[in-house]
């Protein structure tokens, strides 16, 4: 099972940028379906985002046009870019890799990595 570390998170302002990366434990050329979920406090867990091997991208709809999924195969790491930063995208962000045409409900996996924090805040 491919392992996953996010990492890039920290606390922004209103309008700002951030960067999270995802670094798989081996190749991810394989994984047809990545992408990123995230848990606000308070709320249950939902789907932000899917890439796949193509390189085809989904977003929700709160996060369109604000954040861009990319991943790069060679170096086994997915990025989600972040701008226009709002308070309500204030979360932890988890990143999966899933071998069907797109990312499932969040409550198909059992188990999550620790994530990545995200505070957008003045």
């Amino acid at each position: 099972q491919v392992q996953l570390v996010e990492s890039g998170g920290g606390l922004v302002q209103p309008g700002g940028s951030l960067r999270l990366s995802c670094a798989a434990s081996e190749t991810i050329f394989s994984m047809n379906a990545m992408g990123w979920y995230r848990q606000a406090p308070g709320k249950q867990r939902e789907w932000v985002t899917t890439i796949t091997q193509s390189g085809s991208t989904n977003y929700v709809g709160s996060v369109r046009g604000r954040f861009t999924v990319s991943r790069d195969n060679a170096e086994n790491t997915m990025y989600l870019q972040m701008n226009n930063l709002k308070p309500e995208d204030t979360a932890v962000y988890y990143c999966k890799a899933y071998n069907g045409p797109t990312m499932p409900h969040p409550s198909w996996f059992d188990s999550w990595g620790q994530g990545t924090q995200v505070t957008v805040s003045s």
